[in-house]
């Protein structure tokens, strides 16, 4: 287990960044202090206090989990940005004002975003690790990240299965971990990123089945890295009828209102807006 020590953090909160509906492997650790999850097919428990951020691994280097976080990115122009464009958005971005959009792998955001298809955040996270304790490999000298994420029989955390080895899976076994309909989604998506590699842009996922406008918004901007995707869901319906009077089947204007007032920070704005909501809530 290697332990990394990121001082000076700043426009950071782990409950913001991972309780923000970006992903889905991260719960808050069994000792009360901080998170526990895996990502990049690395086991990890983590803390912040007062600036710093302490992390127990099973891999990566200090790069790699700064470059996870985004920490090479300054928040505070981003929100200042947001707030001159568009004053009514300070409130959010004071309340979710330690969010990060994090660095995750296209494949696990392409599935875990179909996944969450009309499901809530605690079913989703079950169905994410029953996908990854049957079909992933496990995490060498994951153990105690196992335990602190109070999950499994005290055995490794699995990593996130590939797209070659799902692309052999059966829908059968898929229903049995509750998926239901996703299942054919999985695999189908599955089979298609194992041929044709990762899709380019917005339109090539649109061509897997099963992702639609919204969840290929999500993964554009949570797997892509398209800071100008704005996912529009049923909370942010509500945020933005709530907010700007929109009508909640208008999602083609909340678009537009979202490029002319956010531009190219839109997705930074969907995800203080989210927060926000849906936390108070």
């Amino acid at each position: 287990m290697n332990s990394i020590t990121i001082n000076n953090v700043t426009d950071f909160d782990l409950t913001h960044i991972f309780e923000c509906g970006q992903c889905f492997r991260w719960v808050p650790s069994a000792d009360g202090r901080g998170y526990a999850g895996a990502a990049g097919g690395k086991a990890a428990r983590m803390e912040f206090a007062d600036g710093t951020l302490r992390i127990e691994t099973t891999g990566g280097d200090e790069e790699y989990w700064k470059s996870y976080f985004d920490l090479g990115t300054d928040y505070g122009v981003i929100k200042r940005s947001l707030i001159s464009n568009e004053p009514r958005i300070e409130a959010a971005c004071g309340y979710g004002s330690g969010i990060r959009i994090l660095r995750q792998d296209p494949f696990e955001t392409i599935i875990s975003f179909i996944i969450s298809q009309n499901n809530n955040i605690p079913r989703i996270r079950k169905n994410i690790e029953s996908l990854c304790a049957e079909y992933g490999r496990e995490i060498e000298g994951s153990e105690g990240i196992a335990a602190l994420r109070g999950c499994g029989d005290g055995g490794p955390v699995h990593a996130f299965p590939d797209a070659e080895t799902l692309a052999d899976a059966s829908a059968d076994d898929l229903a049995a971990m509750k998926l239901g309909y996703r299942s054919e989604y999985i695999i189908r998506a599955a089979r298609k990123y194992a041929v044709e590699g990762c899709p380019e842009c917005r339109e090539e996922l649109l061509d897997f089945h099963g992702v639609g406008p919204k969840v290929a918004n999500c993964i554009m901007l949570f797997g892509f890295r398209d800071m100008a995707a704005f996912p529009v869901d049923t909370w942010v319906r509500h945020i933005m009828n709530d907010m700007y009077g929109f009508d909640e089947k208008d999602a083609k204007g909340m678009q537009a209102f979202a490029e002319e007032h956010f531009g190219e920070l839109a997705g930074y704005a969907q995800q203080y807006l989210f927060y926000y909501y849906r936390d108070r809530s």
